[in-house]
């Protein structure tokens, strides 16, 4: 390659061979110094312009463990309403467990010696400064023990209630209610007489209620009936189970009412007064049983029959040596 460069006066010219290897050469040079010419340029334009920094902005929030975040606070309701809850439930179950037992209400404690809160909930978003509030964390500590006393009193109380309850049952399923209420007067009592029917002594193993034909027989207890049965002896008979081997008879019906595995209630009309088998008249054979055991029935009725059906009534005192007295209705 050749390069021609002209003077300015005519005529006169110096020719300049360069290569081609040359000139890329030199070109590549010319650009490298360009780059590095406008680097320097930039830098000390940089250099020359005041430094802008963004203005500092101030936040009127207190720091994170002052006050919780929105979140933080919502889990913290949650938790507040479900104590409230629980404390509303164990309180229902105190006051029955305390009327079952009969005791009174300042007797169920829901927390025994919780601590004192340290904090107020209404200053929570007060800043630290002015009410010196434990940090979040330790609130939350706080609240999850005393979630977890309530729930231990929880299952203390429940125990409570079904061991009150079972023995409430165990109870109420002793016969102690009157078999026959219009006419609470024994014609034959518990224990050893002279058999109407062939004069030798034998066990009477329940009492007579004398009483006119059609009188309501009723259940002593409740339970299941067992037996619904015609004995040549006790004639129309029901017997009713009331569990754990305890038993009750009612014999010389005139008409039975219930049938065998029907559930009654105390008190519930079972049969009529009748003398259907061995019987001299009108009355109630009425029997306690334990295991199929005779037991003395005056020992669970608390309705105290008497021996005679007189305007005045006498005490009479029984094996037991216990006085029985009318029942007063």
């Amino acid at each position: 390659m050749k390069l021609i460069i002209m003077p300015s006066r005519q005529g006169q010219y110096a020719p300049i061979t360069i290569s081609v290897s040359r000139l890329i050469l030199i070109v590549g040079l010319l650009l490298v110094g360009a780059l590095v010419l406008g680097a320097a340029l930039q830098r000390l334009v940089w250099t020359a312009r005041p430094e802008v920094q963004p203005p500092l902005q101030v936040s009127s929030v207190p720091p994170s463990s002052a006050i919780p975040d929105a979140q933080a606070m919502r889990q913290l309701a949650t938790k507040v309403g479900e104590l409230q809850a629980t404390v509303a439930r164990l309180d229902g179950l105190g006051q029955r467990v305390a009327k079952v037992a009969g005791l009174p209400d300042q007797d169920i404690t829901i927390v025994p010696e919780s601590p004192e809160a340290t904090v107020v909930l209404d200053d929570l978003w007060v800043p630290a400064s002015e009410t010196r509030a434990p940090p979040f964390s330790q609130l939350e500590g706080e609240i999850n023990w005393l979630q977890k006393s309530l729930s231990r009193q929880g299952d203390y109380l429940s125990m409570l209630d079904l061991a009150v309850t079972q023995q409430a049952a165990s109870v109420a399923r002793l016969p102690t209610a009157m078999p026959i209420e219009s006419y609470p007067y024994l014609s034959s009592s518990y224990g050893w007489r002279r058999n109407p029917f062939n004069g030798q002594m034998s066990m009477h193993e329940g009492l007579d209620f004398s009483a006119p034909h059609g009188t309501p027989i009723r259940s002593a207890a409740g339970g299941v009936v067992r037996t619904v049965t015609v004995h040549r002896g006790y004639g129309n008979m029901v017997e009713i189970d009331h569990g754990e081997g305890l038993m009750t008879r009612y014999a010389h019906a005139k008409v039975v009412l219930v049938k065998e595995g029907e559930v009654v209630t105390r008190g519930q009309l079972i049969a009529r007064v009748g003398s259907t088998g061995l019987s001299t008249g009108p009355h109630l054979h009425f029997e306690v049983r334990k295991d199929d055991r005779p037991l003395d029935p005056r020992a669970f009725l608390a309705g105290q029959p008497m021996n005679a059906p007189v305007a005045t009534a006498r005490p009479v005192t029984g094996s037991s040596s216990i006085t029985w007295q009318p029942r007063v209705r």
